[in-house]
């Protein structure tokens, strides 16, 4: 009997988490006009063994950079306008956006037309690991992240953190470690794909 109460309320948890991930794709897809946009529709429920990261450059009305990390099934992202740093003594605006499909983090190409219209690149992607005794989610509802990136550009400790102004923007920042200060590529290829190794130009030729 117990043992299948508790297959029961792991049969509830699931189809209520994979709703809850539904519902949050609702405004991605409503925005967007997939089909004209190339942009990945995406299935709710998919989960990689380890939690993956994706940083996109995104060159729309305005440049900016999208991290996006994977939560409860999809991406859940933040706009920062200019890209993150290694540097334990700067903090970017991050602004929390839309959550994304699990396969957004291998889109790259060019958005004609739309919502988000302009060049997107994966400017680094790979996987993270939660910092703090907490769920990602707890952390994310109390608006203090802090992750290890293992990406092919970014590597070391970081925090997301809730400002209390402006409303509902965050601060992206390097936390101090041992990658603190260093970046793990040339300059050379700091500015290129760490899918297709393409430049901004390159990915708007080729793709627009």
């Amino acid at each position: 009997m117990k043992r299948w109460c508790s297959t029961l309320l792991f049969s509830i948890m699931v189809i209520s988490s994979m709703s809850a991930a539904r519902n949050k794709l609702d405004i991605y897809r409503k925005r967007r006009n997939l089909a004209q946009s190339g942009e990945p529709v995406g299935k709710v429920g998919k989960r990689s063994k380890s939690p993956i990261f994706v940083i996109q450059k995104h060159d729309a009305s305005h440049l900016h950079y999208d991290v996006r990390l994977e939560i409860d099934g999809v991406l859940i992202s933040w706009a920062v306008p200019k890209g993150p740093s290694v540097s334990t003594r700067v903090k970017r605006l991050a602004m929390p956006t839309d959550d994304h499909p699990l396969e957004y983090a291998d889109f790259e190409g060019v958005i004609s037309q739309g919502y988000g219209a302009g060049t997107v690149m994966v400017w680094d992607t790979g996987t993270y690991k939660n910092l703090k005794p907490h769920a990602m989610q707890q952390c994310l509802e109390d608006g203090r992240i802090e992750i290890f990136f293992d990406g092919e550009k970014l590597r070391g400790a970081f925090a997301l953190v809730r400002m209390q102004k402006p409303r509902k923007g965050w601060l992206l920042i390097k936390m101090r470690d041992a990658y603190a200060n260093i970046w793990q590529v040339p300059k050379k290829d700091r500015d290129r794909s760490a899918l297709t190794g393409r430049t901004m130009r390159q990915i708007a030729r080729e793709e627009g």
